[in-house]
Formats: C-alpha cells, sequence, structure tokens
C-alpha cells in the first residue's frame, strides 16, 4: 500500500480509491464475502495512513483478513451516507485514480460530494501497478504454473479420438483441481477447424483422428493465475501441420529469448511476429503476443506493438504467439515469463514440440 500511494504521488495523483476486486485483494488480501451496493473503499493517499471504508455489517471481516496495523478502518451504517463519511479523507480537490471495476454509482456520488475532485481509471493512471511481483508472488505464480504443467502432463494419457471437446475440457479441469487449483477460469479445447478461432469454447464436436487441437487452461492456485497453451496432434501430423507447428515453436522461442530488463514490451511481440512473417503467415497471427498475469489472468503490462513499457525484474506475462487457418485448424503455443534480473525465466516447463495423442 504504501508503494502504490508512492506511485501515485509520482504520477500527479492525489490518491487512489481502491474498490472489492483484483487490485484491493493485490494490495490488502482483503476479499468481500459479497459485493453490493454498499459502499467498499479503500483510500490510498501518499504520506496518510491508509483507511478502509467498510460497511459495519462487513466489518468484522476486513479486520479478521487485514486489520490494523496495516490500516485504518471506518465503517458506516445503513442509513447514514457512505460518501459523508469518505469524504474527509480526500483532500477536496485533485485527480485520484480508481480501480477499473469500481461501480459507477459510488463515483458519481464521490463526484457530487467532491466537486472539484476529478478521476481517472487505474489502467489509465498506473497501468504497472500490480505489474511487478516480489518473491512471494512469483513463489505462487511459479507453483501454479508447475501444477498446469502437471495436468498438461496428464492430459497427454486421455484418449482424444472419439470424444468431445467438451470431455476433454473437463478432464483439463478436473486436473487442475486434483493439481492444487481453487479455481478453474477456463479449459479452452479446439479442434480441428476450431482451433482457428483463439478463443473457442470447448462444444460438442467430436475430436477426430487427423485433427490438430488446441488446448489452453488456467485459473487460480493460492490466489495467483496459471495459463498455459500446448497443440496436440491426434495421430500422426501433415508435413504442413508440423511445419506450421514447428514455425509457432520458433517464434514462441524468440519471444521468450527477447524477454529481458529494459527492453520495451513491444520488442517481445516483434521478436515473436517477425518468424511468424516471414514464414508468410504474418496475416493469421491475429492476437497480441501477450499478457502479463497475477491475481487476474489478464493485466498489464502487454506485449504488443506500440507498449513501450520497458521490462522490469518480477513482470510476469505470457509469451503465446500462434497461426490461424480459418476452416482448418490453428496452432498456439503459450508460456508464463518472469524478467530476471539479466533475461528471463519461463514458469512452465512442459515440452513445446507436437505431442501425438490417441
Amino acid at each position: 500500500m504504501d508503494r502504490a500511494a508512492r506511485a501515485a504521488a509520482d504520477a500527479g495523483l492525489a490518491g487512489l480509491l481502491i474498490a472489492p476486486g483484483p487490485d484491493l485483494v493485490h494490495l490488502t488480501g482483503y476479499r468481500p464475502t459479497a459485493t453490493t451496493e454498499r459502499l467498499t473503499l479503500l483510500v490510498l493517499t501518499p504520506g496518510q495512513e491508509p483507511v478502509l471504508v467498510v460497511p459495519t455489517l462487513e466489518a468484522p471481516d476486513a479486520e479478521r483478513a487485514v486489520g490494523a496495523p496495516a490500516l485504518t478502518l471506518r465503517d458506516w451504517t445503513d442509513g447514514k451516507d457512505p460518501y459523508a463519511a469518505t469524504a474527509p479523507l480526500l483532500q477536496g480537490r485533485g485527480r485520484y485514480g480508481v480501480s477499473d471495476n469500481a461501480w459507477a454509482m459510488h463515483l458519481l456520488a464521490l463526484q457530487q460530494a467532491l466537486p472539484h475532485t476529478t478521476y481517472a481509471s487505474l489502467t489509465e493512471a498506473l497501468p504497472m501497478l500490480r505489474a511487478v511481483k516480489d518473491a512471494p508472488e512469483l513463489e505462487r505464480l511459479a507453483a501454479a504454473g508447475a501444477a498446469a504443467d502437471a495436468t498438461y502432463g496428464e492430459i497427454l494419457k486421455v484418449r482424444f479420438s472419439g470424444r468431445g471437446e467438451t470431455e476433454v475440457a473437463a478432464d483439463l479441469a478436473g486436473l487442475l483441481l486434483e493439481f492444487g487449483h481453487s479455481q478453474v477460469d477456463f479449459t479452452v479445447v479446439g479442434s480441428g477447424p476450431n482451433g482457428a478461432d483463439p478463443h473457442h469454447e470447448a462444444g460438442d464436436r467430436a475430436i477426430e483422428r487427423g485433427d490438430m487441437v488446441v488446448l489452453d487452461f488456467g485459473g487460480l492456485m493460492h490466489g495467483y493465475g496459471s495459463d498455459t497453451s500446448r497443440t496436440v496432434h491426434v495421430g500422426e501430423p501433415t508435413a504442413e501441420e508440423q511445419r506450421v507447428h514447428d514455425i509457432v515453436r520458433e517464434a514462441q522461442d524468440a519471444g521468450c529469448r527477447a524477454v529481458r530488463p529494459g527492453v520495451p514490451c513491444q520488442d517481445v511481440d516483434r521478436a515473436a511476429r517477425t518468424v511468424i512473417a516471414e514464414a508468410g503467415y504474418g496475416e493469421r497471427f491475429i492476437h497480441r503476443t501477450g499478457h502479463g498475469i497475477g491475481v487476474t489472468t489478464h493485466e498489464p503490462p502487454y506485449m504488443i506493438e506500440g507498449e513501450e513499457q520497458p521490462l522490469v525484474p518480477g513482470m510476469c506475462f505470457s509469451v503465446e504467439p500462434g497461426i490461424y487457418l480459418p476452416g482448418r485448424f490453428g496452432v498456439r503455443i503459450e508460456d508464463i515469463v518472469t524478467v530476471t534480473e539479466d533475461g528471463g525465466r519461463r514458469l512452465n516447463g512442459t515440452a513445446r514440440e507436437l505431442a501425438v495423442v490417441e
């Protein structure tokens, strides 16, 4: 919280207003059991003690989750004006950063109570707030990555041919939970032509021998995310399928090799994209190369052209180039990578070669 308040001051902000959601979890560890219309707001002001405004009925939970001396609780009861309780914590004027998922009704009411204040979303004002992970966060991300790796190792043993995509997706979900995840967020199983849709939802299509199958899966473990992709083939691939997979593997490796402190995020995208473009498939790589990961699966920084934010040790993000041939098949390979003092380290270690499954 202290680092966040100082970052706000460096950005010219009067303070930060953090609503329930990933920013609040990241800063305090507090996740309200029920996010309702009642105002809950962490107020961080440079040079001042942090204050958490909470409904009185939720104050005991907040006290147990965070409590003194980390911050001061200021509670308000039903029938009272929560904005009147919050207004004195703000300076009455200035520009505040507000977590992106704050309710509009709360922000508009604060603006009415404090007409000389202005607000900016944290994605705009402090996009790197959660980007740099400390050692405990890195340990959690590494554990989540290892659990996803174990899941992939086991899914290679199941039968694909003749089964529905949803069946394999259910296998993936069960394995993620078995290996320690508390929450499964997604299990993409894109077989044959469905693999050409990067965000295909697993459907009832029966997987056939000769299909390329994109697997993309992840969730939360100890509050931090996993996200990995591998592409497998049911039976032996054709020469073209093998070549496309080899191009993506080379591109993914190039993106990972580009990771080092001081390098702009866009250079990771450029490194991966150049390999695919030079192979003649540039128009078939239709998404960014990567996204940050932490308490949410997608967060800054983003590996995309135009993002000049330099990489900093402790940043964690995906490197996941792909080639998508509509009506035919797709290939994607994804690892989570963390920036080290002298390069990058993958948090996923499973084989990236094209695996043949039954």
